[in-house]
């Protein structure tokens, strides 16, 4: 009995560590991280070094004071601080930045029982805190400064933003749109980047098809039903960061095939609620924490049943 290991469920036997999968996550989200550089500037990379450093202490500290088992070494933490600073605009005030982190690692996942047991995603969590916190600064839109060393001081609306608006004539190329160059959180303008990085991480099987396809062809859908542009749609705010980085986090999202697609095809659907008829003009992060919330009932209609039978039945 001494040698019996009991942990939480799911249990998958696998030969990949939690450490190689987030290794996997941080290189499919390098591209995203140097493009936001190249369009706003060196800023970005301090933004993004002080959620990772402070995502990293805060968890050491915590499990340090609970006198728990270190988990930093799993990476999961830098995976965090890296997704929350791509959900940041450029101009954060730091200790904005840092607040929200200390938030998304203690509040969001170890206060539940660390990786694995948190019941949703921990970064878009800590962003909408901060979205109701400080609406003011998370809505800071920097113009792209195209190599410049620091954000320009200039403010440019994003646009969904602009298309909430009606100011169609002002919105960026379908070119600008996938390369980035336009207004918006510093990990989600550009398209290109975070396909590359979607496209790495669908090679190596960190995560499978079902819900970013699911998610992207909802929007799609819902975008030619309504008479709106499907494009803009689909490259405009952090759709595409958050269908292939944030709605297939393994434990706040499903783990059938049915699953995945029931999860992707709800997070389309309250996207495209929130852009078209909301207050808000984006409805990503809402989407995929309210369906974070249904993923145990989710998980519970769509798993195997076994087959029960016997001889003589």
């Amino acid at each position: 009995m001494r040698n019996l290991i009991s942990s939480v469920s799911p249990h998958f036997y696998g030969t990949r560590s939690t450490k190689n999968i987030m290794l996997d996550v941080i290189i499919a989200l390098i591209p995203a991280a140097i493009a936001s550089v190249i369009i706003f500037g060196l800023r970005s990379l301090l933004v993004i070094f002080t959620c990772v450093a402070v995502c990293v202490v805060s968890e050491w500290a915590f499990e340090k004071l609970c006198k728990k088992e270190q988990t930093i070494s799993d990476l999961s933490a830098v995976v965090t601080g890296m997704l929350l600073a791509f959900n940041l605009p450029v101009t954060i005030p730091l200790w904005q930045a840092s607040l929200g982190s200390i938030i998304a690692i203690i509040v969001v996942k170890l206060l539940f029982g660390g990786i694995g047991q948190n019941f949703a995603n921990p970064a878009i969590t800590a962003r909408i805190i901060m979205m109701t916190a400080f609406s003011g600064t998370m809505t800071n839109w920097a113009a792209p400064t195209a190599f410049k060393l620091l954000p320009d001081a200039t403010t440019s609306a994003t646009p969904l933003a602009m298309m909430a608006k009606g100011e169609l004539d002002q919105l960026p190329t379908y070119l600008d749109m996938f390369l980035g160059n336009r207004g918006g959180c510093l990990g989600e303008t550009c398209v290109l980047a975070l396909l590359l990085g979607g496209v790495y991480l669908l090679v190596r099987r960190v995560i499978s098809w079902h819900t970013p396809a699911a998610f992207l062809g909802t929007v799609l859908l819902m975008s030619l039903i309504c008479g709106k542009d499907p494009l803009y749609q689909l490259m405009s705010g952090g759709l595409m960061l958050g269908a292939f980085f944030m709605a297939t986090d393994y434990s706040t999202t499903p783990n059938t095939p049915l699953g995945k697609i029931i999860f992707g095809v709800g997070c389309g659907l309250i996207t495209v609620l929130i852009r078209f008829w909301g207050n808000f003009p984006e409805g990503v992060s809402f989407s995929i924490l309210l369906m974070n919330i249904l993923t145990p009932y989710i998980s519970k209609l769509t798993r195997s049943k076994p087959l029960i039978g016997g001889a003589g039945k």
